[in-house]
C-alpha cells in the first residue's frame, strides 16, 4: 500500500461517522484562543459553566444597553459578557486542578469572596474584562481609522470557528440551534450576530497589531546601542550550585517557656564559621565535573542519611542571574570547572540608622560555561508520520510495539523516496508536508521550524540533528522521536545571529508595548452599565 492511501486510510479510520462539514468544525475545534501580542482573545467552545438554564428576555435589552465606550466605541452589554465570561475561562483554563491554590472557590458566588481585601472575584474578572476591552479597542478603533478592514482569510476563520461551536451546540450539548448555546453560555442577548460581531473585532485588532508589528525595523546600529548600554546582556550562562545556610550548623540555643529558641550572638557566629568551613572544604577538593561536585556534597556531614545534590543552572541571559552570584558568574576570568564561594548577605538598620549585616548561608558555585550566542539560527521543514495504535502501560503512557513503529518507519521510508524520485526542492518537499504530515502544528506551512538554538524546547532527537554543525542546506534524513518518524528537510542558516534575533525581539516588544500603551492612553473609556454581568455566577456545582 502507498504511503498516500496509507494516509488516507488513517484519516477515513479516524474520521468514520462523521460528516464532511463536522470534519472541518473537528479540526478547527482546535484553535480555541487566538494569540496576539498584545492581548488574548477567547473563541470559546467548551467552559464547563452552565450560566443560564432559562430564557426570560428576548435580549433586545441587553444588546441595546452601552454597558462601556472606549472613544467613540460602544461596548454593549451582551459584548461585556463574552469579555467577562472568556475571562473567567482563560483563569479556569490556565489553573486547571490547581485552581483551588489561588483562593478561588469554585462553588461559591463570584462576589460573595475576596481575592484581595474589598475586591471580589466578581470585581477581579469584570476589571480583567473592561481592561481587555480598553485595549482591544484602542487598536481596533485606530485601525478603522486607517481604513483597516477583515481580511477574507481573518473572515474565514471566523466562520470556521462559529461553525466549530455550532458542532458543539448541536451534537455535543443537544441544543436545537447556535443561538440557545450562546445564551446559556454567556447570557441573554448573545446570538451568532453579537458573537460574529465580537469576533471580528478581535481579528481586526489582532490583524492591524500584528501588521504594525511586521513594520518595525532595527538597523545594526540600534543593536549596537543595546550592547553598548550592557555588553553581557545577552549572554547567557551554565553553573550548578549548591547553597549552604548558616542555619543547619546554629548549635546550643535556649529554649524559653513557649518553646521558642533563641542564639546568643556566638553561637550564631560561630555557625557562620562552621558553614564557611563546609563550603570551604568542598573548594579543597579537586572538582571539576557535576559528578564530583554531586559526590562531595552527599558526603558533607550534615548531609548524613540524605540524598543531597547540587541545582543546575542553564542557558541563563544575564539579565536573570541572581543578584547574589551575578559578579562572580559573569566574571571574564571564570573557566569551566571552577568552583567558586559566594557569601549570602543581608543588611538591616535599626531605629538610629546603624546598619548591621547578616551572613546568611555561602553558595558553593560549579562554573560550567558562558555563550555570547553569536551563531547563526537553524531552519528546517519536516514531515511527521506519528506512530498508531499503541496499548497504554500502568503509569497511563502510550506505548507501541516494534511492528507499530515499523509500520511508521515503512511509510517515512516511502515519503522520503517520493522526494526522492521528484525535483528534490524545497518546495516539492513543503508540498509533501502539506500533503502527508501529521504534525498539526505545521502541516500547512510547509512543515517549517525557524529560528531554532540549541536551547529551543523541541524534543532531543529532533533538536539534534537540526542543530548538528555538519549539516547543510538540503540534506534530508529520518528521526525518531516519541511522536513518530520525522523526515527532516534542513533549510540552512537564519540570516540573524541568536543574540541578535534575541535582542530584536526584545526592542519590538518594548515597542509593540508602547505603541498600544498609547493608544490605550489617548482613548478614554467609561464602564457605564453592568448590572448584566452575572456577578453572582458559581463557576461548579462540586459535585
Amino acid at each position: 500500500m502507498s504511503a498516500s492511501h496509507k494516509k488516507q486510510l488513517r484519516k477515513e479510520q479516524n474520521a468514520a461517522q462523521m460528516t464532511e462539514k463536522q470534519q472541518a468544525a473537528q479540526k478547527e475545534a482546535k484553535k480555541l484562543r487566538l494569540y496576539t501580542v498584545l492581548f488574548a482573545a477567547a473563541i470559546v467552545l467548551m467552559i464547563g459553566i452552565v450560566i443560564f438554564s432559562t430564557v426570560s428576555s428576548s435580549g433586545i435589552i441587553e444588546r441595546g444597553t452601552t454597558a462601556v465606550t472606549v472613544g467613540d466605541s460602544k461596548i454593549s452589554a451582551v459584548e461585556l459578557n463574552y469579555y467577562y465570561f472568556d475571562a473567567i475561562n482563560e483563569y479556569v483554563e490556565q489553573w486547571g486542578d490547581y485552581i483551588s491554590l489561588t483562593g478561588l472557590d469554585t462553588t461559591a458566588p463570584l462576589n460573595e469572596q475576596e481575592v484581595s481585601e474589598g475586591t471580589t472575584w466578581a470585581d477581579y474578572f469584570l476589571d480583567y474584562a473592561t481592561e481587555n476591552i480598553h485595549r482591544v479597542y484602542a487598536v481596533y478603533n485606530e485601525a478603522k481609522a486607517a481604513g483597516y478592514t477583515l481580511s477574507e482569510e481573518d473572515a474565514a476563520s471566523i466562520d470556521s470557528s462559529i461553525a466549530t461551536m455550532e458542532m458543539y451546540a448541536l451534537y455535543y450539548y443537544g441544543y436545537s440551534d447556535l443561538d440557545s448555546f450562546l445564551v446559556a453560555m454567556y447570557g441573554n442577548g448573545s446570538n451568532e450576530e453579537t458573537y460574529r460581531a465580537y469576533a471580528e473585532v478581535q481579528y481586526v485588532a489582532s490583524a492591524y497589531a500584528n501588521d504594525h508589528m511586521d513594520s518595525l525595523t532595527y538597523s545594526d546600529d540600534d543593536i549596537a546601542a543595546v550592547l553598548a548600554e550592557e555588553p553581557k546582556a545577552y549572554n547567557t550562562y551554565a553553573y550548578n550550585y549548591y547553597y549552604l545556610s548558616t542555619s543547619s550548623f546554629l548549635e546550643g540555643g535556649t529554649t524559653d517557656e513557649d518553646g521558642n529558641v533563641t542564639y546568643s550572638d556566638e553561637e550564631k557566629a560561630a555557625s557562620v564559621e562552621a558553614c564557611k568551613a563546609a563550603a570551604d572544604s568542598l573548594l579543597e577538593q579537586n572538582i571539576d565535573s557535576v559528578v564530583l561536585f554531586d559526590k562531595a556534597i552527599s558526603n558533607l556531614e550534615i548531609n548524613t542519611d540524605t540524598t543531597a545534590s547540587s541545582t543546575a543552572v542553564t542557558d541563563k541571559l544575564y539579565t536573570g542571574l541572581s543578584a547574589t552570584l551575578k559578579d562572580w558568574v559573569s566574571a571574564d576570568e571564570r573557566t569551566v570547572g571552577e568552583l567558586g564561594c559566594i557569601p549570602y548577605e543581608t543588611e538591616s538598620t535599626d531605629a538610629e540608622g546603624n546598619t548591621t549585616t547578616t551572613v546568611n548561608g555561602y553558595y558553593v558555585v560549579l562554573f560550567l560555561g558562558s555563550d555570547d550566542n553569536q551563531y547563526l539560527m537553524n531552519n528546517v521543514r519536516h514531515i511527521l508520520v506519528s506512530f498508531t495504535g499503541g496499548t497504554t502501560d500502568d503509569d497511563g503512557n502510550t506505548v507501541y510495539s516494534d511492528e507499530e513503529k515499523a509500520a511508521a518507519l515503512a511509510e517515512a521510508e516511502e515519503i522520503l523516496a517520493e522526494y526522492e524520485a521528484g525535483e528534490m526542492t524545497e518546495d516539492a518537499f513543503a508540498a509533501l508536508a502539506n500533503e502527508y504530515s501529521d504534525d498539526t502544528g505545521s502541516n500547512t506551512t510547509g512543515g517549517l521550524y525557524e529560528n531554532i538554538v540549541p536551547s529551543s524546547s523541541y524534543v532531543e532527537n529532533f533538536l539534534n540533528w537540526v542543530i548538528d554543525d555538519a549539516r547543510t542546506p538540503g540534506e534530508t534524513g529520518i528521526v525518531e522521536t516519541e511522536y513518530g518518524y520525522h523526515i527532516m528537510y534542513f533549510v540552512g542558516d537564519s540570516e540573524l545571529t541568536y543574540r541578535d534575533y534575541m535582542i530584536i525581539s526584545a526592542l519590538r516588544t518594548e515597542d509593540m508595548t508602547e505603541w498600544q500603551d498609547a493608544l490605550v492612553e489617548a482613548s478614554a473609556m467609561t464602564v457605564k452599565n453592568t448590572k448584566n454581568v452575572k456577578l453572582d455566577l458559581v463557576l461548579s456545582s462540586g459535585t
